[in-house]
């Protein structure tokens, strides 16, 4: 009975080692690392051996064009607040007294001129008495009207020392200003003496035009740049 188990277990083994298939030459070993594969074919000898890899994927989250977004920008500039300057209710006050003042400036120059012209090439005995009596009146408001331009405006312009806006300008027609004022107290000393003096007439009439022509091109500089 034993014989005949061993031989029954010998016919099992026979049986089993001739259903199983022989193993073939070619291997195919699959190393899965990611979802995006690559095959590498690889031969050593005879046999071919197949390895199935992954590139590495890229790292989600960060990208280069979010770090761009992050970086600052070379050409950034940061730019200041201009500063609040603040003026007094009597800075407008004189402003207002400034503006109307400096609109009488161009009649009284017309009239001073039209008299001043009259007595010059007439005499003063050969003209009307209201041109010879016109003239030194004309040229007194004149006076005082610069004299009161000046106070206010040198005054405005210390008040907006501070501010940037309209500083050239402001400058500009105070020099102007400042020059017609001293070129018309000067024709005003040598007007009496003018009356008499032909040469002293002429220095007279000559400052006192080039004083209203540069007082003129001030008002203008405010005036236009308003």
């Amino acid at each position: 009975m034993i014989a005949g188990l061993l031989a029954l277990t010998l016919v099992s083994a026979d049986t089993t080692m001739r259903i199983a298939p022989p193993l073939t030459d070619s291997v195919m070993v699959s190393v899965l690392v990611a979802a995006d594969t690559s095959t590498v074919p690889l031969s050593s000898g005879g046999d071919s051996l197949h390895l199935s890899a992954t590139r590495p994927m890229p790292r989600a989250g960060v990208t280069d064009s979010s770090l761009r977004l992050l970086r600052p920008r070379a050409d950034t500039t940061i730019r200041k607040k201009r500063a609040l300057v603040e003026y007094s209710d009597w800075y407008g006050r004189r402003v207002t007294i400034h503006k109307t003042l400096s609109w009488a400036m161009l009649p009284l120059f017309a009239v001073s001129y039209y008299t001043g012209e009259q007595l010059a090439r007439e005499g003063r005995e050969n003209v009307s008495p209201w041109i010879r009596k016109a003239h030194p009146y004309v040229a007194t408001a004149d006076a005082a009207i610069f004299g009161i331009n000046t106070v206010t405006g040198l005054w405005n312009l210390w008040d907006s020392r501070r501010d940037p806006q309209g500083r050239v300008r402001r400058i500009v027609h105070s020099v102007l200003f400042i020059a017609a004022d001293a070129g018309f107290a000067y024709a005003g000393s040598i007007g009496r003496d003018g009356r008499e003096n032909g040469e002293i007439r002429s220095r007279h009439r000559t400052i006192a035009l080039s004083s209203m022509g540069v007082s003129t091109v001030g008002w203008l500089i405010m005036l236009i740049g308003q």
